[in-house]
């Protein structure tokens, strides 16, 4: 039995760079189609994490039910395996109701976790973790990256010097198996799809993104984005979590906390925002099953998308 025989669940996948315009071309799309949509986004997941999430508004999810939006606190362990085993159960429901499941977003991983799986990963050595998690506090993230740097280049090279939560984790899993964390992933065993898949890539020129992106950027701070992370910070979620380690709440909370002037700031914010869109590109333009359109021209992908489903 293959996923085109047409026996396998039937889901369809929508991805591509931040800022590209999934959620308004997902909303479209399913609302044609009867669908709903699982969003497969590593921020959206958390509370309070609004409008730096990109989150879709109140009139949006009134217009088309989202899933797996403010299902975990900004402390709360989530990753990609947490997600595939919340997304598959979603998936089922939604498809016992007669409706088409529309996985949206731009974590490749969680996309890949969902449709492939992931191996167990080696488990956590608290012991080792919060003495790493004291060297940082002492010595500065910074340092534990340079020391990321002589065991493990390849996961060193990806982080940002100042992710304090996956540095830490890199270090605590090299310590502990001897093997760097860039080895473990590469051993990640990818299964055999359960479902049958259509793949929507979503692409605009990269001047244009760019420029959305950089619009996009402008936008969050007239909504008060610097207000959602004081408030964030307010409640005791620190800068060095996961989740605040992402872009834009990293950048304006080294600002809130006088690490860094605003002009800079909102530099930073653009730049590496635009450097994110063009890793995702990357990864995602490795897959050659996924179908790319111009999120502009939308309308293209509804024959291909009715023959899918049909």
């Amino acid at each position: 039995m293959t996923p085109d025989s047409g026996e396998f669940p039937k889901i369809i996948v929508i991805c591509g760079p931040t800022g590209v315009g999934k959620t308004g071309t997902a909303i479209k799309l399913a609302r044609y189609f009867s669908g709903e949509i699982i969003s497969a986004d590593s921020i959206q997941v958390y509370k309070y994490m609004d409008i730096g999430a990109a989150k879709p508004t109140l009139q949006e999810c009134a217009a088309i039910t989202h899933h797996l939006i403010d299902v975990a606190a900004p402390d709360e362990p989530f990753d990609a395996a947490r997600f595939a085993r919340k997304a598959r159960v979603i998936i089922d429901t939604i498809r016992q109701q007669g409706r088409t499941p529309f996985v949206v977003g731009g974590t490749g991983l969680y996309i890949k976790a969902l449709l492939y799986g992931l191996a167990d990963v080696l488990p956590a050595n608290h012991a080792i973790r919060r003495r790493l998690q004291a060297e940082a506090a002492q010595n500065g993230t910074l340092w534990l990256h340079q020391r990321l740097e002589a065991c493990d280049p390849k996961t060193a090279k990806r982080l940002h010097p100042n992710d304090t939560y996956r540095i830490v984790r890199a270090l605590e899993v090299y310590e502990t198996s001897g093997q760097p964390f860039s080895k473990s992933q590469a051993a990640h065993d990818f299964k055999t799809c359960p479902f049958s898949v259509l793949k929507i890539g979503l692409e605009l020129s990269r001047p244009i993104l760019y420029k959305r992106i950089n619009q996009r950027v402008e936008a969050m701070i007239q909504a008060d984005f610097t207000d959602e992370v004081r408030q964030l910070l307010d409640k005791g979620y620190t800068s060095d979590l996961k989740p605040m380690q992402s872009i834009g709440y990293r950048h304006l909370a080294d600002f809130l906390q006088n690490r860094c002037s605003w002009d800079e700031t909102v530099r930073l914010w653009q730049r590496d925002t635009r450097r994110y869109a063009k890793r995702q590109l990357t990864w995602f333009k490795a897959d050659s099953d996924i179908w790319w359109i111009n999120p502009e021209e939308w309308e293209s992908a509804l024959p291909r998308i009715t023959a899918f489903l049909t």
